[in-house]
């Protein structure tokens, strides 16, 4: 392990003209701060459409530090963050939004725990500053995600933290389309640890996650990371077989023993209804899997490089 690693930092960025110009002076200020180097600072544009790349440009002008680059269109955040990941060239790479929220000067404590023979460093993040709806769907999923899944996922965690190389390599390696960074980032394993970090508010501009796009991260961390909702599915079947057997010998027993016509329309309509919405809602679970094997097998590019900016002596 370095003494005094190399440290890329990676931030995935759309649309964030107002907040870019604090972002780069506080993250220059922590690498300036490091010792050894060269540091670098490696951003994604994902399709922004004001003066993001711009902007960037001129900075990388005056920074040979900086590296960007240019994807064809909009591929989404985690695409974008691997696209970051797939060129950095540190020797350890710390993810940043470019929203602020989570303060690059944590950057000191992620590498002393790096120091301490940590592979992966997560900031666990305390005291959010969201909406209180938001805070509490955060709190539910969190914790959902880790009962579900059959790995140990840490609550609370986003994307930020560090990654040391040899995690970032199998990072490389893993290529699938329906990505939940986070989730990816333990099933890698090595060893891993959170540090609590107070989560400020965005420093600039509006979030670009809206509820769709919180709803589709959720699905992808649920689909790729868990098989309960496709088992779930399968235990729904059961015990719908198992109600209806014996409601069937209860209906024979009423008839040849209590001599009674079983009643009940209502019940009955109700109990068809109610299975059918079942039915397919648990296709639909079912075609979400098949759907996600059929975005695998076409195998295309997880995202489309527009241009490259700044000094790119040393390849990846």
């Amino acid at each position: 392990m370095s003494e005094n690693p190399r440290v890329s930092v990676a931030v995935p960025l759309h649309n964030e003209e107002t907040g870019l110009p604090e972002l780069i002076s506080r993250v220059t200020a922590v690498l300036d701060s490091l010792p050894g180097g060269p540091h670098e600072m490696f951003f994604v544009d994902d399709g922004s459409y004001d003066r993001t790349l711009s902007l960037l440009e001129e900075y990388a002008a005056r920074d040979p530090r900086i590296r960007v680059i240019s994807l064809s269109r909009n591929f989404g955040h985690q695409a974008a963050l691997s696209a970051a990941l797939d060129h950095v060239s540190g020797d350890v790479c710390v993810v940043l939004d470019g929203d602020l929220q989570d303060p690059p000067e944590a950057i000191h404590l992620l590498l002393q725990k790096f120091h301490e023979g940590y592979d992966v460093v997560y900031a666990q993040r305390r005291r959010r500053k969201e909406a209180i709806w938001l805070k509490a769907c955060f709190y539910i999923f969190y914790r959902l995600m880790a009962s579900m899944s059959d790995m140990n996922l840490p609550v609370d965690a986003g994307d930020f933290g560090l990654l040391s190389r040899r995690v970032l390599d199998n990072l490389r390696s893993m290529r699938e389309h329906h990505r939940y960074l986070r989730g990816m980032r333990s099933w890698v394993g090595f060893r891993q640890i959170g540090i609590p970090i107070e989560r400020s508010e965005r420093f600039a501009g509006e979030s670009k996650y809206g509820v769709l796009k919180y709803l589709k991260l959720a699905s992808d961390a649920i689909f790729s990371f868990s098989t309960i909702p496709i088992r779930a599915a399968a235990l729904g079947g059961f015990s719908a077989v198992v109600l209806s057997v014996l409601f069937a010998i209860y209906s024979v027993f009423s008839k040849f023993i209590l001599h009674q016509n079983p009643k009940g329309f209502t019940a009955l309509v109700f109990v068809i209804t109610f299975l059918s919405g079942v039915g397919l809602l648990f296709l639909g679970i079912i075609g979400e899997y098949v759907g996600r094997i059929y975005e695998e097998v076409k195998a295309r590019p997880l995202y489309v490089i527009d241009k490259k900016i700044g000094t790119w002596g040393r390849s990846n």
